[in-house]
């Protein structure tokens, strides 16, 4: 490793995503940030990729905050601040600090007291929430009393004191230590498992990849990884949602089921009928709103961006929760359909019962003429 590596130019950034409602009306929320006093607003596009390669489902709108200042490690720095709002309810925050004219070891200390600033609890995160509710509010359909959360972190690079290649920045830079986070040097094996998700595109950019943290080499400035990271992270906040979601109605669905079974034919089955009807609304409203989630960033010609996502996806575990959604939508379905037939086959043994009542009831009135 090279201990002289110095960072010319880059950025540190700090996402925290959060869902906040089950939709958020976006055109709304931008009129409500217009409104706002010197508040600007406007909808994500990717820079580089072409509408028909790669392209957001519903572009989410990106607020502007006002910049704030952060010290770290002594050190003071003057923080961009911004809000991005998905029509599927999640927020992203992220504060993004300039950093220019440091060493590596420096840089990746900045980094981890980034970190550490940002953790669960940051009155950074609770205030800018806070900020961004306070306008937009209204445009949030259902709102969330509790906020779930995911945190992701990106160490970007735009230039070295010297230029760089991709292979002489994996060979020089401690990508591992930057990317996990230890002060300790880390083994072979686990550093070569850290930086195994690697991608370049030309000679002299570089990604890299891992469950929280990022490392960009960018001299072009692009944003779209950043972006299309962002997307795969926010689906993962949403289907962590709707798995814990789901899991609570159906621990809720077996005892319901079973009070359904209970009592005299007509009321059971109207209760089979009605929990049946509720069981087929949650279906309905989930499997819409997961398939939104799932194209929310449409993939189609852009293979480098599409491997960089799918990577991101796959990291985050986001094919297995969307799994586990589907298999417990299933088991609802499932349910659904066994009640609805229940409650129709209950309907037709009253009937059929009240049929055959109706004709003793004229046998016995013929029977009973003089």
């Amino acid at each position: 490793m090279s201990p002289v590596l110095h960072v010319q130019s880059g950025a540190l950034v700090a996402h925290r995503l959060l869902d906040v409602a089950n939709e958020i009306d976006l055109s709304h929320a931008e009129a409500l940030w217009a409104a706002h006093a010197g508040r600007e607003s406007r909808r994500t596009r990717l820079a580089t990729a072409a509408a028909n390669e790669l392209t957001f489902g519903v572009p989410p709108t990106l607020l502007a905050m006002s910049p704030i200042e952060v010290e770290l490690e002594g050190a003071i720095f003057r923080a961009e601040m911004t809000a991005r709002l998905y029509d599927f309810g999640a927020i992203v925050i992220a504060v993004r600090l300039p950093v220019s004219g440091v060493t590596w070891n420096d840089f990746t200390g900045y980094f981890n007291a980034l970190d550490r600033l940002t953790a669960d609890g940051s009155p950074l995160w609770r205030d800018a929430l806070r900020n961004v509710i306070g306008v937009v509010g209204p445009a949030l359909h259902r709102p969330a009393t509790e906020h779930l959360q995911e945190d992701y972190l990106f160490a970007i690079v735009h230039a070295f004191a010297q230029p760089m290649t991709a292979t002489q920045i994996l060979e020089q830079a401690n990508l591992p230590a930057l990317l996990s986070g230890e002060t300790r040097r880390l083994s072979a094996q686990e550093s070569a498992a850290i930086t195994e998700q690697a991608y370049s595109y030309f000679e002299d950019d570089l990604v890299v990849l891992n469950w929280d943290r990022a490392f960009l080499y960018e001299p072009r400035r692009d944003s779209d990884v950043i972006d299309i990271i962002e997307v795969a992270n926010a689906q993962l906040l949403e289907m962590r949602y709707y798995d814990e979601l789901l899991d609570t109605e159906l621990a809720q669905m077996y005892e319901l089921v079973a009070n359904a079974h209970g009592g005299l034919s007509l009321l059971a089955s109207r209760r089979a009928a009605r929990l049946a009807r509720r069981l087929y609304g949650l279906v309905a409203e989930v499997t819409e709103l997961t398939e939104r989630v799932e194209n929310s960033l449409q993939v189609t010609e852009d293979v480098y961006l599409a491997r960089i996502y799918g990577t991101a996806l796959d990291l985050f575990r986001v094919p297995r929760l969307s799994a586990a959604v589907d298999r417990k939508l299933a088991i609802i379905r499932d349910t659904y359909i066994a009640l609805y037939d229940e409650a129709s086959s209950r309907r037709a043994e009253l009937l059929e019962l009240a049929i055959v009542l109706l004709i003793v009831f004229e046998i016995i009135l013929a029977l009973a003429r003089p």
